[in-house]
């Protein structure tokens, strides 16, 4: 006899209506791919109206997309699937009823990173909104990235307990980690490969027979619950490990007097069958949702088991160790400032700071987690003014950001440039020490897009993330 779960589904049938909890940049993105799927007939996103992002729920019933930078494709996609009237937004959570399936895209931030203390709390609200209105044959997929264990525990044990249902019985539970970075957010839900993990075997059929229509290239990889919630939290824990390996060599190089793209640029060049060296790019810190959080998971889920690890005795964990590093490279940048003001002899106290960029990643207006803010108030704290620029980010609460260039520059004796977006590599170096008024200003490159002896010999005091062969340069007067 079939289990009782494969029958609840047979009764529900194909999967047709799918509900989609959480409109930001996974929700959005994927609620628009499953609505342009032929055998999907609706799709309902269910946003809370709240103050902040209660705004989202007409613009997209209008076919407008409420994210900001560039998403190629997203704005005409989401318009075509609202003309066609396969999907619609709404806070009315009570629709739930009307879905086969399930998907929760909720933040998972933490409160004190150093407890590994998560704040679960609007993700354990939209799972109880979510029970209340489950019915029987019914799927419910996580796609929020949680401590390992979450999936197939409380979140099960809310579920039920709100629905009245059984997991692996009346419904499925199941975890598809959301493998999306900001400005390629439709490719990456089309083309990468989808980890889906079930409690038990129908729900990850039932989950993997959600995801396969909108994968164009990539593959479904089928594993348990939990096995899904830590290659989630592992994936991103060894991209942070990456990028703080290049910033500590960049850091590095600056004490030996090189240059780290040149050391950089070697390394990669090493390529064979089965050898590589998959080395990323320094930069001023790591920002966004995820990274900045992950590895917290990770730790916090081997905590919970701790009594079966073996470890080393007395040493930290390197994953922890590339936390503090990345969250480091914002005080550096704090630094190379302090020490390039030194060099005309001015200090932070006193003087005018402008912040190129407020977004985390490029050509983007995604501000979360911004290491900008970190260096922001390390100016402040020192006794600076800073202004911030950004031509992508709108609004931050308690920072005034603008838009004009020049307006942010001038006046300004120190500029540090924490975005790489494109409008940063074409700073004209005269015009810009023209703008600011100062005969020695210095710039502070966290992101290598500028050339440096051009900035030199228009008289800037330079200094650059891991450019050992430059921080140290003659003071140059321009005729």
């Amino acid at each position: 006899m079939e289990p009782r779960l494969v029958q609840a589904f047979a009764a529900r049938g194909p999967i047709r209506t799918i509900g989609v909890v959480g409109m930001g940049y996974v929700g959005i993105p994927s609620a628009a791919l499953f609505a342009d799927v032929p055998a999907y007939s609706r799709v309902i996103g269910f946003q809370r109206d709240s103050p902040t992002s209660g705004y989202k729920i007409a613009m997209l019933n209008r076919g407008e997309c409420p994210l900001v930078g560039e998403e190629p494709g997203l704005a005409n996609l989401i318009r075509k699937v609202v003309r066609a009237g396969k999907f619609s937004c709404t806070a009315d959570f009570s629709r739930i009823s009307e879905c086969d399936a399930v998907t929760l895209a909720i933040q998972t931030p933490f409160r004190n990173p150093r407890d590994l203390e998560p704040d679960f709390t609007p993700l354990f609200s939209a799972i109880r909104a979510t029970g209340r209105h489950l019915t029987e044959g019914s799927l419910v997929v996580l796609e929020s990235t949680v401590t390992p264990g979450t999936t197939a525990g409380i979140a099960r044990e809310i579920l039920e307990t709100e629905s009245g249902l059984v997991a692996g019985k009346d419904f499925g539970l199941a975890h598809a980690p959301e493998r999306v970075m900001v400005g390629r957010l439709l490719r990456n839900l089309r083309e990468h490969d989808r980890v889906v993990g079930g409690i038990d075997g129908p729900s990850t059929g039932r989950a993997r027979e959600l995801y396969l229509p909108i994968l164009t290239k990539g593959r479904v990889i089928t594993m348990t619950a939990t096995a899904a919630e830590v290659e989630k939290t592992a994936e991103n824990t060894f991209r942070d490990l990456q990028i703080a390996a290049v910033n500590q060599l960049a850091l590095y190089c600056e004490a030996m007097g090189v240059n780290v793209y040149e050391v950089r640029e070697g390394i990669a060049s090493l390529r064979e069958e089965g050898v590589t060296r998959a080395i990323l790019w320094p930069g001023a810190g790591v920002g966004g949702h995820c990274l900045t959080k992950d590895t917290y998971h990770l730790e916090r889920g081997v905590a919970l088991r701790s009594a079966d690890l073996d470890w080393p005795e007395g040493e930290k964990s390197l994953y922890l160790t590339a936390r503090a590093i990345n969250d480091f490279m914002p005080h550096h940048m704090f630094h190379l400032t302090e020490s390039g003001l030194a060099r005309v002899h001015k200090s932070v106290r006193g003087s005018t700071v402008a912040i190129l960029g407020w977004a985390f990643i490029a050509n983007s207006g995604d501000a979360r987690n911004t290491p900008s803010g970190v260096f922001r108030d390390l100016v402040v704290a020192a006794g600076g003014e800073a202004g911030v620029h950004d031509p992508w980010v709108d609004t931050e609460p308690g920072v005034e950001i603008s838009r004009d260039l020049d307006a942010v520059i001038g006046g300004a004796d120190a500029v540090a440039i924490f975005t790489g977006h494109r409008e940063y590599s074409a700073l004209d170096p005269a015009r810009l020490r023209a703008v600011t008024g100062r005969v020695h200003p210095v710039i502070v490159d966290g992101r290598n897009v500028i050339d440096p002896d051009a900035f030199i010999r228009a008289g800037w005091v330079y200094k650059g993330i891991g450019r050992g062969d430059r921080n140290g340069h003659a003071i140059v007067t321009p005729k």
